[in-house]
């Protein structure tokens, strides 16, 4: 019997839909594998069909041909070491998320998940049935538990494992970021671990699908909750761990770690990534967007910088008369700081052709936010149009402080095909982008140094729209409203749970009339990175017509 065991991880990018790619990736890094004179080469959960399929793997076309895929990696992959990934398995006329061992040229073991996911953004019970918990495999003698993801984070799948002799346990996870979470992850692992007695091997995914940030941060640890591997957070790579049998059991040697950064770092890398894994899947390269000179838009223009590269980011500032020379000059510092593009094209004439040929509908009636909105619409429309004739993706850079109260035009400046930063509060974007200004990483394709000017973060918000015009004139201060919506939508507070906290009740039921009435436009925004557990889109399902209204706290 053999006293070591090597085992190669593979924390990596698989892209929805690709199987034939995610094959073909599958097999380089199987070939790695057997360069390193690894036993066991591991892929993540649902690998070969790329992560979260959604309703696409209940088509039966997609379903056969990425089983029909696994076979083939079974049989090229014969000669070398055992290969685990994670794709459908269709069996007596139920889908299951399952595992798939490979060894000697054929599927020698499948492990089926048994716990399905069904909060936040995983819907798991629409689309897998749910499997009896199964023993350990074997490779090379060592008998392996592989609980699925949501599996190990619950104690009765791992103590069945346990006790039907598994030595070590492989956790393959299609596990997406949100604040928090590698810290949430690795306090349920060292339970599994403590309860259980046995090495655990916490395998996860990288890259940007849709909404969803799959950060890494896969780890190893020994008996007892001893880190002995810690992979860094978002970075596509393989770590080779040898395990050794001693009298207690297997033990894993001490490896890399890799420090896991703080929010504000985090974050910002899951913008950065969630950006550019969306367009390359995509299959777009360049990207436009509305710089106004405002800290939402310079924000938003270094994120793709750094995600795409100046050269592949292109600016349009549009002025009206309302548009201030300080916006004007800011916006171009923006530009000039990250290196990108910025061309300037008034809306001036539009406006005042719109509002010509509108005269005679609307005589005898006072300029308002129908006017205002114009303005923004006719933004939306030549953004839009700048888009479709050079190729480039148009990005809306609405906060979700805005995008929750509805301070926002839609077909306006919602306009686009993903939001950045769509899933961070006002006052996380001042912070964030002061963070930008004074760190640089290996992984931002902008420069270093100051790409936010100070005056663009420390002028009061404007959307300059009519003259003098400040967003605090139609909002509470950002600090007070981002208290409140953190309570109504992150943490369920009532009305009344609000005002005990010390803030106004009829500020607070506005605040939660106004989230109501601007489902709608939620409804149609784009996609943004989800960075808390709240973000809009899966995590939050509300009805678009919605009459209920808090009555508490009045």
């Amino acid at each position: 019997m053999a006293d070591a065991f090597r085992l190669l991880m593979v924390q990596a990018n698989p892209v929805v839909g690709d199987i034939k790619g995610n094959a073909g990736s599958a097999r380089e890094y199987w070939a790695k594998g057997r360069e390193k004179g690894a036993d066991l080469v591991a892929l993540t959960e649902m690998f070969i069909t790329g992560y979260q399929t959604q309703d696409l793997i209940l088509k039966p076309a997609f379903r056969d041909a990425a089983i029909a895929a696994i076979a083939a990696l079974a049989r090229d992959c014969a000669d070398g070491p055992a290969l685990g990934i994670g794709g459908p398995v269709w069996e007596g006329g139920r889908l299951f998320n399952g595992y798939y061992i490979l060894q000697g040229g054929k599927v020698s073991a499948r492990v089926l998940k048994h716990h399905l996911p069904n909060d936040a953004v995983f819907d798991e019970k629409r689309l897998f049935a749910s499997a009896d918990v199964t023993g350990p495999w074997v490779v090379n003698g060592v008998r392996i538990g592989t609980p699925i993801c949501e599996d190990a984070w619950h104690q009765d799948v791992t103590e069945t494992l346990a006790e039907t002799g598994a030595e070590i346990l492989l956790v393959p996870n299609g596990s997406p970021y949100h604040r928090g979470k590698p810290n949430l992850r690795l306090n349920l692992m060292v339970s599994r671990v403590v309860e259980t007695g046995l090495p655990l091997v916490y395998l996860n995914m990288v890259g940007g699908q849709d909404d969803q940030v799959f950060d890494g941060s896969s780890m190893v640890l020994n008996r007892g909750g001893r880190l002995a591997v810690q992979m860094p957070q978002f970075d596509a790579l393989t770590e080779l761990v040898t395990f050794h049998r001693g009298p207690e059991g297997w033990e894993a040697e001490p490896g890399a770690i890799h420090d896991i950064p703080p929010i504000g770092e985090a974050d910002y890398r899951a913008c950065v990534m969630g950006l550019g894994d969306y367009m390359a899947k995509s299959r777009f390269k360049r990207a436009v967007l509305g710089l106004s000179g405002g800290i939402d838009s310079a924000l938003v223009a270094a994120i793709a910088v750094d995600a795409l590269g100046a050269a592949n980011v292109h600016c349009v500032m549009l002025p009206s008369e309302y548009t201030s020379d300080h916006s004007l000059d800011d916006a171009a510092a923006v530009a000039r700081a990250l290196g990108c593009r910025l061309d300037t094209v008034s809306i001036s004439g539009a406006r005042a052709a719109v509002g010509e040929a509108l005269a005679p509908l609307f005589e005898g009636t006072r300029p308002g936010i129908t006017e205002e909105n114009i303005q923004s619409r006719l933004r939306g429309v030549m953004l839009m149009a700048v888009s479709n004739k050079f190729g480039g993706m148009l990005l809306t850079t609405g906060n979700k402080s805005e995008v929750a109260v509805g301070y926002c035009t839609i077909y306006g400046d919602m306009n686009g095909g993903y939001n950045p930063i769509k899933d961070m509060y006002k006052t996380r974007v001042f912070l964030t982008a002061r963070w930008r200004n004074e760190n640089h990483r290996p992984w931002m394709k902008g420069p270093a140094g100051v790409v936010i000017p100070s005056r663009v973060i420390t002028k009061p918000p404007s959307a300059e729209l009519r003259p003098d015009q400040k967003d605090e004139d139609s909002l509470p201060p950002y600090e007070v409203l981002d208290r409140i919506l953190e309570g109504l939508i992150e943490g369920d507070c009532s009305v009344a749970d609000l005002v005990a906290q010390g803030f106004d009740p009829e500020v607070v039921k506005r605040v939660e009339h106004l989230i109501y009435i601007s489902e709608y436009k939620r409804f149609q925004s784009a996609p943004g990175p989800r960075l808390t557990q709240r973000a809009f889109w899966l995590d939050r399902r509300y009805p678009i017509v919605n009459r209920w209204r808090d009555g508490s706290g009045a």
